[in-house]
């Protein structure tokens, strides 16, 4: 969301909210609906909207026509469409994204003007669930990130949890049943009008286009009551407050003692045993879940005994690694292959002949940015050979780019030793991180 400081307004409602949710377990919040449509909330709203990008939804409505429009007039509508209960969404666009597995991941884009008012319901509500949430939950959360989520895998397998169930849930968005849902929604929120607006949004319709341009319609979520919009502002907090139910129920038969600790991010989770239990754990994890109306994949889920086998969470895989400097065994993490291949393709796509076009200070810059964000994510791993694969990689791809923008043969000078890579074009060597650049550990 970039660095987008919240008003003072804003932070005042949300720290009293947080603050009485926190202090009283069992408070039921009656007057929130009117907070939706404070023009300060729905300010912000859209400004992070506008930090976010994201593209039109079903009405083509984009960010340059509202602001050609005038923002301010065109919020005080969407607060009167509000305060009136006029407000209704319009169904979401779905487009399918290419997974690294060839299947294809749904993703729903909701209009500007929905996107606007979940942002909103998400600042009020957001700090009331937060309150509630366990510390097992790393998704979606303010100060907390996947790389916690690792270090803490890593400190339980060292303190002797060596066996994994590596878990998977099929389908976890669009399979959170509506009415529980909502329950536990209305554990915190008595305010029937914004029960209602949440109800509105899981309940929206979905547009597609085929090849030919013609729309189909489909009303899967109501017709099925489940699925949450995967890819919608208010989505995110709606995963973390259902999948708290399994947590919960997880330490209240006080299975965290006897079978196994549990790390979760949004649907990726690991239950983490001592020797033995893992079979155990991953029956009671299947009959929690069934109760819970969610489906465990019984093609991904498995038990790894670590370190004799290694398992993938969160982009890194665990197991049994050598120190560079002692060659000693130990159990830590590394970039997952999978992780690496994604990134060898992106500098592939970044680097292909018709991005030529492009200033090749730009496209260094573009590369620079891509690769210190992989390398900020996986600084907590043993991340040397991954650096070296990827400098490997990006180096001679953009030495082949090079050559192909300014038309030049190897022995007419365009050969690009690496000293000038990285010494004139200024390209990031992640390898040499430690040396010459402190952003990696930033």
């Amino acid at each position: 969301m970039g660095n987008l400081s919240t008003p003072i307004t804003v932070q005042k409602l949300q720290t009293a909210l947080h603050a009485k949710a926190k202090s009283e377990a069992g408070y039921r919040f009656y007057a929130l609906y009117d907070k939706i449509y404070r023009s300060d909330i729905l300010f912000h709203a859209w400004n992070q909207c506008r930090a976010n990008k994201g593209a039109p939804g079903v009405d083509g409505q984009d960010f340059e026509e509202v602001e050609k429009y005038g923002v301010l007039r065109w919020l005080g509508e969407l607060a009167l469409a509000l305060k009136t209960e006029e407000y209704q969404p319009e169904p979401i666009r779905r487009v399918f994204i290419p997974k690294a597995n060839g299947k294809l991941r749904p993703l729903g884009i909701s209009t500007l003007r929905d996107r606007v008012c979940m942002t909103a319901a998400m600042l009020v509500l957001e700090p009331i669930f937060e309150a509630d949430l366990p510390d097992e939950q790393y998704a979606y959360r303010a100060g907390r990130n996947a790389q916690q989520a690792v270090r803490e895998v890593q400190d339980v397998l060292y303190h002797g949890h060596r066996e994994v169930v590596d878990a998977d849930l099929s389908d976890y968005f669009g399979s959170i049943p509506h009415a529980e849902l909502m329950l536990s929604l209305a554990r915190r929120i008595v305010d029937t009008r914004v029960l209602h607006l949440i109800k509105m949004w899981m309940e929206c319709a979905a547009e597609e286009k085929d090849r030919r341009g013609r729309v189909t319609r489909t009303t899967e979520a109501k017709d099925k009551g489940r699925g949450i919009p995967q890819g919608s502002p208010i989505s995110p907090l709606l995963a973390n407050v259902y999948m708290r139910r399994f947590v919960l129920a997880w330490k209240k038969f006080g299975l965290e003692r006897t079978l196994g600790k549990l790390v979760t991010y949004a649907d990726d989770l690991v239950i983490l045993c001592r020797g033995g239990r893992a079979e155990q754990a991953m029956h009671k994890l299947r009959e929690i879940m069934d109760k819970l109306k969610l489906t465990v994949n019984e093609e991904k889920t498995r038990i790894c005994k670590v370190p004799q086998e290694t398992f993938d969470f969160l982009g890194y895989t665990f197991g049994r690694l050598y120190s560079t400097k002692t060659g000693k065994a130990y159990i830590g993490m590394r970039p997952s292959k999978k992780s690496i291949k994604r990134m060898v393709e992106k500098v592939h796509a970044m680097t292909e002949r018709q991005t030529s076009w492009q200033e090749t200070t730009e496209m260094v810059g573009k590369l620079n940015r891509t690769l210190r964000g992989w390398a900020n994510y996986f600084n907590v791993g043993s991340d040397t050979p991954a650096y070296r694969t990827l400098d490997n990689y990006t180096a001679p791809r953009l030495r082949r780019w090079l050559r192909f923008k300014y038309k030049l043969r190897k022995s007419k000078g365009g050969s690009y030793p690496l000293s000038h890579l990285y010494g004139h074009f200024g390209l990031v060597r992640l390898s040499a991180r430690g040396r010459e650049q402190a952003w990696a550990k930033a």
